[in-house]
């Protein structure tokens, strides 16, 4: 298969979830322990739907919100440029504030405790990604997060030296993540060596903050790279996987499945 994995919306269940004062449509699917899958811009792509029926396969009960983007259009330039000028003015995501609690991650903490609520397992685990990233991380302050997933994490854009070493949250949250680590919490953070749009300052930082219960998988995009990445690689979970033996980010999808297992179901 040359192509990253991809799917469509059939089977998918649509409702809209209200929760700290927002509301948007979610879409879910599937049985057992919980998984908020945050999809990254422009929306709910192809590609992050071959994403979310892959862990549906695999066991989980997946729910995606949509917060941007038109569900199920496939990404082109102009989609991505038109959904991120949005996104970059929005008070909702405060895309360059640095030390920031983030509305829009109150609002997938409602979406975490709702689906914890009515699923098997000890608790859910949520996967953000690229912009949507270091959400994952915000969530984890609710005690039913128990697996944060923290794929690219862009936000805030990396403009300058403060904002690259941002972990993407605000202190007060990263002092609660922190002191849950201390009662067995695990983050499971990746990315690509050069890609800009996720500063090795900013996993640095959470690497201070978190010690050994950040578990870092980082894969390389250097030029003669093994694994034929592009310097412009980005997308661990979605666009650079391929479905075939030997792939490393096919093994970083099959980590983040086995982490969520672990913490979901042991």
């Amino acid at each position: 298969m040359s192509d990253a994995p991809t799917s469509d919306l059939t089977g998918w269940r649509k409702a809209p979830f209200t929760g700290a004062g927002l509301t948007y449509d979610c879409y879910e699917k599937g049985e057992g322990p919980g998984v908020v899958l945050v999809p990254e811009v422009p929306g709910i792509t192809p590609e992050v739907l071959g994403l979310a029926d892959h862990l549906v396969d695999q066991g989980f009960t997946v729910v995606v919100p949509s917060p941007f983007g038109t569900p199920g259009k496939p990404m082109t330039v102009g989609y991505v440029l038109g959904v991120i000028s949005r996104l970059c003015v929005s008070a909702e995501f405060r895309a360059f504030a640095v030390n920031a609690e983030r509305p829009i991650t109150q609002y997938l903490r409602a979406v975490a405790r709702d689906l914890a609520a009515r699923t098997p397992g000890k608790g859910v685990g949520v996967i953000g990604m690229c912009f949507t990233g270091g959400f994952a991380l915000a969530t984890a302050v609710e005690d039913v997060v128990l697996a944060p997933v923290l794929s690219q994490p862009s936000v805030p854009l990396p403009l300058g030296k403060a904002r690259k070493a941002d972990p993407g949250v605000s202190e007060a949250e990263l002092q609660t993540v922190v002191k849950r680590t201390e009662d067995g919490l695990c983050v499971l953070g990746l990315r690509f060596s050069e890609d800009p749009a996720v500063p090795a300052d900013r996993f640095a930082t959470l690497r201070r903050r978190l010690g050994d219960a950040f578990e870092v998988i980082q894969l390389d995009s250097k030029p003669g790279n093994p694994g034929g990445f592009t310097k412009g690689a980005h997308s661990v979970l979605t666009a650079e996987v391929r479905e075939r033996p030997g792939h490393q980010a096919l093994a970083a999808r099959e980590r983040v499945v086995e982490f969520l297992r672990e913490r979901l179901t042991a």
